[in-house]
């Protein structure tokens, strides 16, 4: 059974930077993409980053690119999101989700086949 289990939000004042992790279990991944989505109250959830677990090629959403950055670590078998100089307009809940194959629709969440059951970050301003 998959699972994947993000940590690491909390509450921090505009400016400051944030690490989420995902811890993934119950398969192999090497040929998946790891996603990080969020969703802020009265909102659609939205694509943030993600990356192919093989090679770590990386996408990112305009709105974080520059400032946010995915990696994996395959011994661990967990994806980070490190979060810096963040926004009040980055609060949101952030999930980390799973998807065969890295391709063009990386960014749509309607391709991933696991989710995590989100981590609340915050940003005061």
């Amino acid at each position: 059974q998959v699972q994947l289990v993000e940590s690491g939000g909390g509450l921090v004042q505009a400016g400051g930077s944030l690490r989420l992790s995902c811890a993934a279990s119950g398969r192999t991944f090497s040929s998946y993409a790891m996603g990080w989505f969020r969703q802020a109250p009265g909102k659609e959830r939205e694509f943030v980053a993600a990356i192919r677990w093989s090679d770590g090629s990386t996408a990112y959403a305009d709105s974080v690119k520059g400032r946010f950055i995915i990696s994996r670590d395959n011994a661990k078998n967990t994806v980070y999101l490190q979060m810096n100089t963040l926004k009040p307009e980055d609060t949101a809940v952030y999930y980390c989700a799973a998807r065969k194959y890295f391709t063009s629709d990386v960014v749509s969440r309607d391709g991933y086949d696991y989710w995590g059951q989100g981590t609340q970050v915050t940003v005061s301003s």
